[in-house]
């Protein structure tokens, strides 16, 4: 049997690496560009607000599209979209003036230019980066039977945390060398290499010459019928009101909304917050964050491998994920220490995020793949659609939460007090949202009627 589907793994992987490469060059130059700008913590809420909303909302139609157009479309004009909105942070000041401008002959021009800028470049970013799940997750449908998923799904999960180790190795030094405009520039651009390779390798299986008789009969393995020919799946469009209908779809949406916007603090804010509490700036965070961002990796696969144990100990799939992610979602709880210790050393807080993180990521490469387990591969897209949106706007929310404390505490004289604060929201989140998605999807049910 041939194993062209980790091929296709690979490039998920690299392009999930690209994503969040582009995704965090904002915050790993926020001390720099506060102080040239003169942002407040509420500024830069405002502007990784923009991204977090525009990203839900696009999210919703990103997976639709991505049904529409099929994986190997759907995923690169995604790509394509989120490069743009890269490079456009580069020429963010332009941008704001222009609209600025025109905001002044309305009467509206209230909004800061470096703000406006940002903000409109991160939409952009957002627009874009919304379709990289959803192909994502269907390819991994596509190309894996269920058994494999979590596992492949963790493995592509875990190019976010490349992509966060080689961001702050990289773009602080490329700012120093270049100034901040080169990072946005260059890391942008990184992604167009990639679309050569997805062209030239991706095909649907039974269109891919690379893929042998026996493998493809394996990746179809769970989707016989009872006379061993693959069910076929119906072209039927599937409304977000009929999919909303289920409880399988309302567990995969609360436990998005509740658990995203810990990863999205940690990836926007952890900068500020060694700024803050260690006086750390520029290269001096290269070190700490990619000492966090490694630990990740572990997670991911890991997360990915986790279920395999209890599935072939007889549980269905979803079960075995459920048990997984309930052992999963304690580990967080440790970031309830970060700030109690954080005074003896800086390295106390990054190593105990480090686990929160990287308990993330585990919960990310089983969540995803409950969709996969449950719902018709026709429907994944826009199921991940809809919880990829109230993820998003589940990162809004603990944006602009996060932005409010830390600017109130701040007048107060007691910034630190703010991060504890939303440390302990963060480590008690996953707990909540297990026991919700448990009670809404008890055990194992696969929807069989769209």
């Amino acid at each position: 049997m041939s194993n062209y589907r980790w091929t296709i793994c690979a490039l998920l992987f690299f392009a999930t690496t690209v994503n969040y490469l582009d995704r965090q060059v904002l915050s790993l130059l926020h001390p720099t560009l506060e102080k040239e700008f003169n942002w407040t913590n509420s500024d830069y809420a405002n502007i990784t607000s923009v991204f977090q909303f525009v990203y839900a909302i696009s999210m919703l139609f990103a997976g639709r599209i991505v049904d529409k157009l099929g994986t190997k479309w759907g995923y690169a004009i995604s790509l394509i979209v989120w490069s743009a909105g890269a490079v456009m942070h580069a020429l963010a000041i332009p941008i704001g003036e222009g609209l600025s401008s025109m905001l002044s002959w309305a009467g509206l021009g209230l909004i800061p230019v470096s703000v406006l800028g940002f903000s409109v470049s991160r939409a952009v970013l957002g627009i874009g980066e919304s379709g990289n799940f959803p192909a994502a997750i269907k390819a991994t449908a596509e190309y894996f039977p269920k058994k494999e998923r979590s596992f492949a799904t963790g493995i592509f999960n875990s190019g976010a945390n490349i992509g966060a180790v080689l961001a702050p190795l990289t773009v602080p030094w490329i700012a120093a060398k270049w100034g901040w405009e080169s990072a946005f520039i260059i890391v942008g651009a990184v992604g167009l290499i990639w679309l050569g390779f997805w062209f030239f390798f991706y095909d649907k299986p039974e269109n891919q010459k690379n893929i042998t008789q026996s493998e493809l009969d394996y990746i179809n393995s769970d989707r016989l019928d009872d006379d061993g020919i693959v069910e076929p799946q119906s072209a039927e469009r599937v409304s977000w009101v009929r999919l909303l209908g289920y409880k399988q779809t309302w567990a995969f949406v609360v436990g998005k909304f509740m658990t995203d916007g810990v990863w999205w603090f940690f990836l926007f804010w952890l900068p500020s917050y060694l700024k803050v509490q260690y006086g750390m700036v520029g290269t001096d965070i290269m070190l700490p964050l990619t000492v966090l961002y490694s630990m990740t990796m572990i997670g991911s696969v890991g997360g990915g491998w986790f279920p395999v144990y209890y599935m072939k100990k007889g549980l269905a799939p979803y079960d075995a994920r459920m048990k997984a992610m309930l052992i999963i979602a304690l580990f967080p709880l440790l970031v309830l220490l970060a700030q109690p210790f954080g005074d003896l050393t800086f390295w106390i807080p990054v190593i105990l995020i480090g686990i929160g993180t990287s308990a993330h990521q585990a919960w990310s490469a089983n969540i995803f793949t409950t969709v996969s387990d449950m719902f018709p591969k026709k429907t994944i897209g826009t199921v991940i659609g809809l919880g990829g949106m109230a993820g998003g706007l589940g990162g809004v929310t603990i944006s602009k939460l996060g932005g409010a404390l830390f600017d109130y505490y701040k007048s107060m004289g007691h910034t630190q007090t703010g991060y504890t604060i939303m440390f302990a929201i963060c480590a008690v989140l996953y707990l909540v949202a297990w026991l919700i998605m448990k009670s809404l999807v008890p055990k194992y049910t696969p929807i069989t009627d769209l």
